[in-house]
């Protein structure tokens, strides 16, 4: 053999590298796991905690990729300022159009035109503002102008920190228009009269669902159409009755990918793939399914009886866009201000 010793021999050498890769190959090698952060506002967690679980399960069975996705919730506008501050989302899922031209504008995360990447506006679903009342209606409410009543308490989050009241203080507002037949004195008289009879504003909606239900204050809680059918699902030992009026606001929740981070963790694949996957009929199942009403016609068809008709206004009919309607009503000074302001001067 001279010196080649027994690693010499071919037989001998195809077995040992043989024997080598089963034994490396008996050793499992971890597949690569790409994590993602969603940065949501207070009613999408259940959905949310479903939307992954499905979502990862397509993902690994389309590229063999574990993903990973932690959620985090608040009111939208709080948020949006997280966001703008550090907080690391790959992508955010708001309830309105501002908050993410907030974080595009300001924090300059992301590109001014991202509501035109996605379908319908980048608004996978939509919802709208509903009532809840108590067992038997006592205050017989049915419609905006019964919540002016002086005796009705009414409970709902603050416009200045939650995305969904914001809808709900315009839902009010444009409802009070469509009443008045356009007369911006009447529908603030009755802002006025609304916001008076609200003792405290929560900081976000799933906030004030728990005043309402769990610490049972007011008579009636303002809240997303989504938010108050779980809340009648979950809670029907209570029997609370839900009050759909006669017009009311067409809510479109935003979702976006935020450039720089994805770009910085090398996750804009998966991210962009995450909210393509919520128009997908998975996605728009499990939209339906949490309650919130969904743009795929054929899956809206099969949830009818959760999504009666109604009629509604938009942003763009009643306010003239998302940033008019927050620099006229939300910013500083702004009618929200100037009502808050009034009714605190009354109080004294």
């Amino acid at each position: 053999m001279g010196g080649r010793g027994w690693f010499g021999i071919p037989g001998l050498r195809v077995l040992f590298l043989w024997s080598l890769f089963l034994l490396v190959g008996s050793f499992s090698i971890p597949a690569k796991t790409t994590q993602l952060l969603n940065v949501s506002y207070d009613p999408t967690r259940e959905f949310y905690v479903e939307f992954n679980a499905a979502f990862a399960k397509d993902w690994k069975t389309k590229t063999g990729e574990d993903v990973r996705i932690a959620q985090s919730h608040g009111g939208s506008g709080k948020q949006a300022r997280a966001v703008i501050e550090g907080l690391d989302a790959d992508v955010v899922t708001l309830a309105l159009g501002y908050d993410i031209d907030v974080i595009a504008k300001f924090g300059k995360l992301l590109e001014k035109d991202w509501q035109g990447r996605l379908p319908e506006k980048s608004s996978p679903y939509t919802s709208t503002v509903v009532f809840i009342v108590r067992s038997g209606n006592p205050h017989r409410i049915q419609d905006w102008a019964d919540l002016a009543k002086p005796e009705v308490e009414i409970i709902m989050a603050n416009p200045k920190t939650s995305g969904g009241a914001r809808w709900n203080y315009l839902a009010a507002y444009g409802a009070a228009l469509k009443r008045h037949h356009g007369d911006e004195s009447a529908a603030r008289k009755f802002l006025e009269q609304f916001l008076s009879n609200i003792p405290v504003l929560d900081s976000g909606a799933r906030g004030a669902t728990t005043t309402f239900v769990q610490r049972s204050m007011g008579d009636v809680l303002v809240a997303w159409e989504n938010e108050a059918l779980l809340v009648l699902a979950e809670n029907r030992s209570k029997k609370l009755e839900l009050i759909r009026p006669a017009w009311s606001i067409l809510a479109e929740p935003p979702v976006a990918v935020v450039d720089r981070t994805v770009k910085k963790r090398g996750t804009q694949e998966v991210a962009e793939a995450y909210l393509k996957f919520l128009y997908s009929e998975i996605g728009q199942e499990l939209c339906a399914k949490h309650y919130f009403r969904p743009r795929l016609g054929a899956v809206l068809s099969r949830f009818q009886s959760h999504f009666p008709l109604m009629q509604f206004f938009s942003v763009d009919e009643m306010f003239g866009g998302w940033e008019n309607a927050h620099k006229r009503h939300f910013s500083e000074g702004g009618v929200f201000d100037q009502i808050s302001a009034e009714i605190a001067g009354r109080s004294r």
